[in-house]
């Protein structure tokens, strides 16, 4: 039984390059959770699943 079915990014990530001070630099990562991602995880919630992910070309 299909329980969800979506197409989209799932988290949307980031890096950006910070100076602590003269000299010293910091990459800072970031992660951020899309709409789509909360959507899978209502759809899921409480069940048991098995969830496969498909990379889709640009």
């Amino acid at each position: 039984m299909k329980v969800f079915e979506a197409e989209g990014v799932f988290v949307r990530y980031s890096e950006k390059e910070v100076e602590i001070r003269p000299g010293d630099k910091l990459v800072h990562r970031s992660e951020e959770p899309t709409e789509l991602w909360w959507k899978l995880k209502e759809a899921v919630k409480g069940r048991k699943v098995k969830i496969i992910v498909y990379e889709v070309e640009e």
